[in-house]
């Protein structure tokens, strides 16, 4: 299908209303099951049962063929033996039907024979223009408008509400919905992928992004084929502000080519899809209740403004569990301002302190009032976006006759506030039939299962929040100017560097030396003493060819220096091209950076910035964003090191011009993408930090061919 399949194409696969059961028996159980799906869910439509004996099957008339039934079929659910699923589909595309959901599975998960079923039945779809789901796709319901075309069990009552769900995994989809169904969330919409022969991830997500009954979008994803269509559909979500949640698991890999540099180990595997995340404003989870539950509360809250939560608790327990698990998480507790705290101290009793999170005391246990008043006074809070209440809810008609009096306090200051509020209870459990009951009487609908899960999708909503209240990205036509390839390739460390110059990054004087003489001169040059560095472009690795000479003082030390360098060069390589040696000025103190970029196949072109030296690889602390960077992008990756304090002036250094550094480092990505998509990496290693001064002190460029 070239091109691929339109959007209303797809809006019209996930709207059947006559659909073909191929394959269905009253002696199959996966027939059986099938066939109780579409009255479970409540189908309008009308359904026929195919098989080859074109015999009843669960009530419904038989048919030897889809090309037999007397009405217009919108869809083929197909769900015969593997080796019978093509001409089944190419059967049902020769009597006008456009749609097919491939039940069956042992075709790619199966190995190689398995693959060339699969090949060929993409390319019998293709050449039908049928649209394919599948196979060993477990199909979709289609909540929202009560189509549904799944083996997925229900789960009763069915609950229909604004999430939509899109899993690769039939048996996780089960379980998201499972989770969801016991927190009281209802969905839009439910699809499993399968195999993905034709419809994938990408297109079920870009459906959703259009689908005016989802407003948030929550993903089970263990790989990507097409990446491009994947970010567009992000993309495209990003702009109309509806939340996407991702769980994931697998790697990605970087090319080969750049193991040359130390970037591509930094930069490599499930980093690229995270920083592909952050480029797109996508929350990642790490659990099917930390993607049900963050996604569903991300499409009732929308963005908040400020990204900022305030937290009220009437236990003093659960504060601090708020706050250890905050800090954990990267949740910010701000302080209140010097107007709430005063406000607050005219509600609370004396001996109350005004902090967030906010204990209110026990004493509203006798005086549920209080409630009633502090969380306004909360949310009128100039940095405050979102006010979180934080109680325990429910169990028994006795629980909640005791506590009435406390929810309608709160949902009195839920409905009094200015500002997004959010019930957030202590401990994890499932949504009673008296909780949902008690919960739409009171108007406490956004609820928050537990401070663990809690806290986690407040921190998304935050991230989130601030991402969409980023300044805008650099239009399409500045990014491509910037990808735009040199007519050169710089190769030598020299040149890399001079290339890096002529985009505006700082780096360190050097003189190229072709022998003793000329080096000997190169360093009269410089006040103080030099640096000698192989020159060769067949040498990435200077310190480990015995290529580099430091803290060189006098002629007769350079002249030394230089000889052994060659030597020792010869030596470790003895077919490397030797230009000669690099003279440069010896630097001493302040802190070392390497900042790299490095072509994943997947996701594109990336930057790396993380500690010099040893600290990078054995501490694991870098920070990966997709390019093109801003500046401000910039200083948020350095912001986010571990290390980063080593940057603030640490043990009486000069604290960094973090605007400066944070500029050289778009710089050097934008220099990166000028080299076009040949290059597979760029390393300068290190970029050296002291105060006001910053430069490059090494480059390294690794193409990939």
């Amino acid at each position: 299908m070239a091109g691929g399949p339109s959007s209303e194409g797809i809006a019209a696969f996930f709207r059947p209303r006559n659909v073909a059961l191929v394959g269905a028996s009253d002696k199959s159980a996966w027939s059986q099951m099938v066939f109780a799906r579409f009255g479970e869910y409540g189908h309008q439509g009308q359904l026929f049962a195919v098989n080859r004996g074109g015999t009843e099957a669960h009530g419904l008339p038989g048919y030897r063929s889809v090309a037999d039934i007397p009405a217009e079929v919108d869809t083929a659910f197909i769900f015969v033996p593997a080796a019978a699923v093509t001409g089944a589909l190419q059967e049902a595309a020769a009597a006008g039907v456009k749609n097919a959901v491939v039940l069956s599975s042992g075709f790619a998960e199966a190995g190689a024979e398995g693959a060339e079923l699969q090949a060929e039945l993409a390319a019998a779809a293709a050449e039908a223009g049928v649209l394919l789901l599948g196979p060993n796709s477990l199909g979709f319901a289609n909540f929202a408008d009560a189509r549904f075309c799944t083996s997925i069990r229900s789960r009763l009552p069915v609950r229909t509400g604004h999430l939509g769900i899109v899993s690769q995994s039939g048996a996780i989809g089960n379980e998201l919905m499972k989770w969801a169904h016991a927190q009281c969330i209802g969905l839009s919409f439910l699809c499993a992928t399968g195999n993905e022969a034709q419809l994938g991830i990408a297109d079920v997500a870009e459906y959703l992004v259009d689908d005016p009954a989802t407003r948030a979008i929550a993903l089970y994803v263990e790989g990507i084929s097409d990446p491009a269509r994947f970010m567009a559909a992000l993309a495209r979500a990003q702009a109309a502000r509806i939340p996407v949640v991702v769980l994931k698991i697998g790697r990605s890999e970087v090319s080969g080519a750049v193991v040359q540099a130390h970037t591509g180990s930094l930069v490599g595997d499930d980093r690229m899809f995270d920083a592909m995340c952050r480029r797109f404003g996508v929350s990642r989870a790490s659990s099917i209740e930390e993607l049900i539950t963050t996604a569903h509360f991300l499409g009732q809250i929308g963005p908040i403004n400020p990204p900022r939560v305030a937290m009220a608790s009437v236990s003093g327990g659960a504060c601090g569990m708020y706050a250890d698990l905050a800090a954990a998480h990267g949740l910010a507790t701000p302080a209140l301002a010097t107007e709430t705290q005063s406000a607050l101290r005219a509600v609370l009793p004396g001996f109350a302190a005004t902090l967030n999170p906010l204990d209110v005391t026990g004493v509203v246990l006798q005086n549920p009032a209080i409630w009633g008043e502090a969380i306004p006074i909360l949310s009128r809070d100039p940095g405050i976006g979102l006010v979180a209440a934080s109680t325990s809810l429910p169990n028994t008609p006795e629980e909640l006759a005791n506590q009435r009096g406390t929810y309608a306090a709160i949902a009195q200051g839920f409905r009094t506030s200015g500002k997004p509020c959010v019930l957030l209870s202590f401990s994890l459990q499932d949504c009673s039939p008296l909780q949902l009951e008690a919960r739409q009487e009171l108007g406490l609908d956004i609820t928050l299962p537990g401070i663990e899960l809690g806290v986690r999708a407040l921190a998304h909503l935050q991230r989130w929040s601030e991402c969409l209240l980023a300044a805008e990205p650099e239009p399409a036509d500045v990014i491509l100017a910037k990808q735009r390839p040199v007519t050169e390739r710089p190769v030598t460390e020299r040149e890399v560097l001079d290339h890096l110059a002529n985009f505006g990054v700082p780096v360190i004087p050097a003189v190229l030396a072709r022998d003793a003489d000329e080096a000997v001169q190169a360093a009269g040059q410089f006040a103080g003493p030099v640096v000698l560095k192989i020159a060769s472009p067949d040498i990435a690795h200077k310190t480990e060819a015995g290529g580099v000479a430091l803290d060189l003082h006098g002629d007769d030390a350079v002249r030394s220096g230089y000889a052994g360098i060659i030597a020792a060069a010869l030596a470790h390589s003895p077919a490397a091209k030797i230009d000669g040696v690099i003279v440069s000025p010896m630097r001493r103190g302040g802190a070392e950076l390497i900042v790299g970029v490095a072509r994943d196949p997947q996701w594109g072109p990336a930057i790396v910035v993380g500690l010099g030296g040893v600290f990078t690889e054995a501490l694991d602390d870098s920070q990966v964003r997709l390019l093109p960077v801003s500046p401000d992008e910039a200083l948020g990756m350095v912001q986010e090191l571990r290390g980063a304090r080593l940057l603030a002036g640490f043990r009486g250094a000069p604290p960094a011009d973090m605007a400066a550094l944070a500029s050289a480092i778009a710089a050097i990505g934008d220099a990166a993408l000028a080299l076009g998509p040949g290059l597979a990496a760029l390393e300068v290693n290190p970029l050296r930090v002291l105060g006001g001064e910053i430069e490059c002190l090494d480059g390294l460029a690794v193409y990939a061919d």
